[in-house]
């Protein structure tokens, strides 16, 4: 019998941008499922839709898994597979590309795993999708919101 494929949808959301934003992630594997969210006061849509990456392959207890990450995030799916994440990489994120620590917590996170990007068109009718979406804006607009310190230190705000 073979191992089952996680799937894993995901979903960031940002009230202005920057401005309070929330993540919502859903896992899938066989008939179990799992829900995770939370918000942050001062971030970025693209920091929330990478966080969600981050915080649901950070949720996993085992490594070597096959999984598909179905986002709405172009930003995600075309820098992994166009490849535009390793030559970041490799050039030390020169040339003020953005989000080089989630890029690298991701970078480091993927390499424990088969993983494959699928992109889904947000807001439309894949249930999973909207259930994320759902999740992450309910985070952002929740009341004990959480620091997003490396954002909040590069624009000169944590305190």
């Amino acid at each position: 019998m073979s191992t089952p494929r996680l799937q894993i949808y995901t979903d960031g959301a940002s009230r202005g941008n920057p401005g309070p934003g929330g993540y919502g992630i859903l896992l899938i594997w066989g008939d179990a499922k799992k829900e995770l969210s939370a918000g942050y006061r001062l971030t970025t849509n693209n920091r929330m839709e990478l966080l969600a990456v981050i915080k649901a392959l950070e949720s996993l207890n085992r490594t070597g898994l096959s999984i598909t990450i179905y986002t709405d995030s172009r930003y995600i799916v075309d820098s992994v597979q166009k490849g535009w994440l390793t030559t970041w990489m490799a050039n030390d994120f020169k040339g003020g590309k953005k989000n080089k620590d989630l890029w690298i917590q991701y970078h480091a996170l993927a390499q424990l795993h088969q993983i494959r990007f699928q992109w889904v068109k947000g807001h439309a009718s894949n249930p999973f999708n909207n259930r994320c979406d759902e999740l992450a804006t309910r985070a952002a607009d929740g009341k004990h919101l959480l620091v997003d310190q490396v954002y909040e230190l590069e624009q000169g705000m944590n305190k």
